[in-house]
């Protein structure tokens, strides 16, 4: 029978705090005979909450308490009792993610109600999960194409490539709606981001805070934060102030984009064409959103419409399905049970290439979570191939433990999940080419995606499987 649970969503961004409340069906899919598989098979939002701007005590630390008002007030306001709620994500995201509080103000909110996934994403990782929300994963699987996610908040544009539903490149650039602030009665420029007097000097626009900003200036560093965005996708060449406007690093662009959509704020403002309410929020969004509406970006490539913009990061919340790993796997007790675990994925193009190109681009991928100087425990995750040889395992170990350095250099487990029946074997080769001095957790027969978190628990049946909560950001596609 199906089995209805609620879940929540919560988002702090660099402009906007939301929370969206959705109820999830989940059913065992598998017949009568069959081991079960839970599944979600329907979602539907019922309720979403006002738009808040994100509430700062400063320009370095974000007011907790206020935060913590917000989404109870929203609890209240759709008659939901914390009590009620199953599962959920907090997820603190944009340059929000940067204040040095914030892991603080995810503690305040993680015990708030039900079983949460509580994260930082940094940019690329909310590149991916914007992605999703926007569907573009959902449609470069669907056309099989290439389709790039340009998430444009108040902070940063995080820009996501998928191919055939995987993603295969990310970047972030700090360029958004509100790296410009100013009184709007006044017009006087409460705050302007170094970067962005950086490039407004570049053009010859004269800006600081404190002087009064006129439309013709902030049209110009609209229309040249836009042509940023183009020097990024491709479509013009590269500026010498690209370089500065990367918040890490480039993107690839060693493939051909078929499709470009957006989302974040400043989506909703590329099609306004109110000339009236230019600074309503107090920032440029509007006018980045108009350039970006003359921009190249929507003249020379194809644009989606997607079913979200500036919910596409909170529409859908943490949801989990338990599920039990295979019989052959390979772990240590001790590191058990594992809670929150994010995953990195290899794409099946990935996954084809020789081992020591793989190793390259699992070390790449790591650096996805990282934020600022901070590591993370993460857990590596791939198809696999079905009765492997010894030599491919061994290679296959080698490959694994050189990518994942980053990880292993941490006091934490080496964490790897299978698709295919191979874990217990591959456990014993991690474990026995880290020299038995590291933890390992090698389990198989659980699917998992990119953007979803892991749960592991301690072993069942005699130690022969574990208990597995795969919890997965729901999005609207």
């Amino acid at each position: 029978m199906p089995q209805h649970i609620l879940s929540v969503g919560i988002d702090i961004g660099t402009s906007t705090t939301q929370l969206v409340f959705s109820r999830i069906t989940i059913e065992n899919t598998a017949s009568v005979a069959a081991v079960p598989k839970i599944k979600i098979i329907d979602k539907e939002v019922i309720y979403r909450s006002t738009i808040y701007f994100t509430p700062f005590v400063s320009d370095t630390e974000i007011d907790g308490k206020k935060v913590r008002e917000i989404i109870e007030q929203e609890y209240q306001k759709a008659g939901i009792e914390p009590r009620e709620v199953d599962t959920g994500a907090v997820i603190i995201t944009g340059e929000t993610a940067r204040k040095k509080n914030a892991r603080e103000v995810l503690k305040t909110l993680s015990g708030f109600a039900g079983d949460f996934v509580v994260a930082t994403a940094g940019p690329d990782l909310e590149g991916i999960i914007a992605g999703k929300g926007a569907n573009a994963s959902k449609i470069s699987k669907d056309k099989g194409c290439i389709v790039a996610n340009l998430d444009i908040g108040g902070g940063t544009t995080n820009i996501a490539v998928f191919k055939n539903g995987d993603v295969i490149d990310t970047a972030c650039l700090d360029i958004g709606g509100r790296l410009i602030k100013l009184d709007r009665e006044t017009m006087e420029i409460t705050y302007v981001s170094s970067k962005i007097k950086q490039l407004a000097d570049s053009i010859g626009v004269n800006i600081s805070q404190g002087t009064k900003l006129n439309l013709d200036q902030a049209g110009k560093v609209a229309a040249r934060m836009a042509e940023i965005l183009e020097e990024a996708i491709g479509v013009k060449p590269l500026s010498p102030q690209f370089e500065m406007m990367l918040a890490d690093h480039d993107l690839r662009r060693n493939y051909n984009i078929d499709y470009i959509s957006f989302s974040g704020g400043v989506a909703d403002c590329i099609d306004n064409t109110n000339e009236n309410n230019l600074f309503q929020y107090g920032d440029i969004g509007v006018l980045l959103g108009q350039a970006i509406h003359h921009s190249k970006l929507v003249q020379e490539k194809k644009i989606l419409k997607t079913g979200e913009t500036i919910r596409a990061t909170v529409v859908g919340a943490g949801s989990h399905t338990t599920d039990i790993s295979g019989s052959t796997i390979t772990f240590t007790e001790e590191v058990l049970p594992l809670k929150n675990v994010p995953i990195l994925k290899l794409t099946k193009e990935d996954e084809q290439l020789p081992f020591d190109q793989r190793s390259s681009i699992i070390a790449d991928k790591v650096k996805w979570f990282r934020l600022e100087n901070d590591r993370q425990l993460v857990a590596l995750a791939f198809k696999g191939v079905k009765n492997a040889s010894f030599e491919t395992v061994q290679k296959l170990s080698r490959c694994i433990i050189e990518g994942m350095q980053e990880i292993l250099g941490l006091d934490v487990p080496l964490v790897v999940i299978v698709e295919e029946d191979v874990a217990k074997v591959l456990g014993q080769a991690l474990k026995t080419n880290l020299q038995f001095k590291k933890a390992v957790v090698c389990i198989d027969s659980v699917k998992v995606e990119n953007g979803d978190y892991i749960d592991i628990g301690k072993s069942l049946a005699n130690g022969k499987v574990v208990p597995v909560v795969v919890k997965t950001l729901l999005f609207n596609c």
